[in-house]
């Protein structure tokens, strides 16, 4: 099974703070479609209004049930805890599914990035995709250390061409520089829906970052830093391009998915253009692996209890990692590469809404049944507090699913897609019980 981590191969905050930024960020690559949905003025608006309800409540629940349980396998272990095997595993289950179609949406965007400099890649796009699925499946399987240190040098690659983009711009501008009205006056709710989608999923990430608390070193105090540090410096991120984009009076119209470079070349040049190509295949790559990281550690609990093939436990006896969930996960994603960028994005957000709201009844349930239980890190609000405090996540994940069944055409198709990927949790559970009755602890 193999050893874990010793103290000196554990990740240190800053380490973290990266893996986190590119586990939920990776910069502004693929929030372009926001400006198409709802324009300047709706997408400032919606990267104001939308961190406050969707992630603020969602960090503070991650970082209070991770400091009363900072073990492997994060989420899950939290709701079994509250809520039992049953609801452990349709939270496994659901958030495996979403993270594979996270990890699907990135290779798709690299491709638009890597056609700045090489068109004829769109032709190669599942070959390419591949290449990417299976070399990060590699560096996952060499260890979370060699993730960490690559993610710091990606995540400076992500990070240099934004403040290039945002220092051109301003200079350009100088005092006749302003920052836009949030508004979405006129807006359709369709568009709207769509526009809550684009900027939930450039949110989205932030229990994924606890699924290996236990190969972090101090990890209460260690998470408390690296995810304030990573908030405070996607949201600025985000704003600061929705601001340039202002700025540069691009035809909003135009910016979809891979767009970007286009906005840099509009705003410096050509060799600005360049660089947000190689920040964006740099931002793609990280974002893989640092969600892969999360994603393969799931399997390794639930199969420890039962819950999925004992083999997805094994560890390498030379890195320690669970490299045959690794190689499981990529090749299920080497499958939904297939889907555009558009529809993972609305099969990504329902999936993981659905795995959020345990994690809200878990930190309502843990705080009820063990008031008194040591929680270094505590949300300052009591249960009547806490049950308003998710209400605000929970009603914007409705009303983006709203907007989307309103849509129809094929949005409504893939929500029926997304809806049955969640129903297929019950299935799951039901040949469990069947096949282990008499292994299953009671539930």
């Amino acid at each position: 099974m193999g050893r874990s981590p010793s103290p000196t191969r554990k990740l240190r905050p800053l380490q973290l703070a990266a893996i986190i930024f590119l586990t939920v960020s990776g910069g502004p690559y693929g929030l372009e479609p926001l400006f198409a949905y709802v324009g300047d003025h709706g997408a400032i608006f919606l990267l104001l209004f939308t961190p406050l309800i969707w992630d603020i409540p969602t960090i503070l629940t991650v970082l209070e049930l991770n400091s009363l349980m900072p073990v492997t396998g994060g989420y899950y272990q939290w709701v079994k805890k509250a809520l039992g095997l049953r609801w452990a595993f349709y939270e496994g289950w659901w958030t495996w599914l979403y993270t594979f179609v996270d990890l699907a949406i990135y290779p798709v965007l690299f491709i638009g990035y890597a056609s700045f400099f090489f068109p004829e890649i769109l032709m190669y796009k599942i070959p390419v995709c591949l290449l990417i699925i299976w070399i990060s499946a590699l560096l996952n399987i060499l260890g979370i250390v060699p993730v960490g240190r690559v993610s710091l040098i990606l995540g400076t690659a992500v990070l240099v061409p934004f403040f290039m983009l945002f220092i051109v711009a301003l200079g350009s501008h100088g005092m006749h520089a302003n920052f836009p009205a949030p508004s979405l006056k006129g807006e359709s709710f369709s568009a709207i829906s769509m526009g809550l989608y684009t900027v939930m999923w450039n949110f989205i990430g932030w229990d994924n970052t606890t699924t290996y608390a236990g190969e972090v070193a101090r990890p209460v105090r260690s998470y408390l830093l690296s995810m304030t540090m990573a908030f405070l410096l996607i949201v600025g991120l985000y704003l600061a391009t929705a601001v340039v984009v202002h700025w540069s009076g691009i035809d909003s119209s135009v910016l979809n998915a891979g767009s970007f470079p286009a906005l840099g070349e509009l705003a410096g040049g050509h060799w600005l253009g360049i660089m947000l190509a190689a920040g964006g295949m740099a931002s793609t790559v990280g974002l893989y692996s640092g969600v892969l990281l999360s994603v393969s550690r799931v399997p390794q609990v639930m199969a420890d209890d039962r819950l999925l093939p004992r083999q997805l436990c094994t560890l390498h006896p030379k890195f320690g990692t669970p490299y045959v969930s690794i190689l499981a996960s990529s090749v299920i994603v080497s499958i939904l590469v297939l889907f555009t960028f558009s529809d993972l994005v609305i099969m990504d957000i329902i999936l993981y809404g659905a795995g959020l709201a345990l994690e809200f009844v878990a930190l309502i349930v843990l705080r009820l049944r063990e008031p008194n239980t040591l929680r270094p890190f505590k949300i300052p609000l009591g249960v009547p507090g806490l049950v308003l405090m998710i209400v605000l996540p929970l009603g914007i994940y409705g009303v983006a699913l709203s907007g989307a069944i309103y849509a129809q055409g094929r949005n409504m198709m893939i929500v029926l897609i997304a809806l049955g990927m969640m129903f297929s949790a019950v299935l799951a559970w039901a040949m469990i019980r069947i096949f282990q009755r008499d292994k299953l602890t009671p539930s």
